[in-house]
């Protein structure tokens, strides 16, 4: 169990991918995503193992939930700065977190 204040440190935020592609330097199959989190968040990118379900021209546009508060992580040559969430299945494969209507991006989930 944790605390409130815990889940509180946690900073969730809404943003739109604006740019994906293939990340071949990956061990296990991943894309490269950019995603817009608006205001002073701007753009971060992040590696995401979501091949399974998600082509690199599906992915544009799309809204995502991330966490933007962890320290930045080096996987292979790229360098990760969010979180994307997702619901893990059965088979590992990832399902992206998204609102379910369009929201302003770098909206706070709580």
């Amino acid at each position: 169990m944790i605390e409130y204040s815990d889940f509180a440190k946690v900073d969730i935020r809404v943003g739109t991918i604006v740019e994906a592609k293939s990340f071949p330097e990956a061990r296990k199959p991943a894309y490269q995503i950019w995603i817009d989190f608006g205001g002073s968040l701007g753009v971060r990118k992040t590696s995401a193992q979501i091949t399974d379900h998600y082509d690199l021209d599906q992915l544009l546009g799309k809204q995502v939930v991330a966490v933007v508060n962890f320290p930045p992580k080096q996987i292979g040559n790229f360098m990760s700065e969010v979180l994307i969430l997702g619901a893990v299945k059965a088979d590992n494969s990832v399902v992206l977190l998204q609102p379910m209507t369009v929201v302003a991006d770098g909206l706070k989930v709580s």
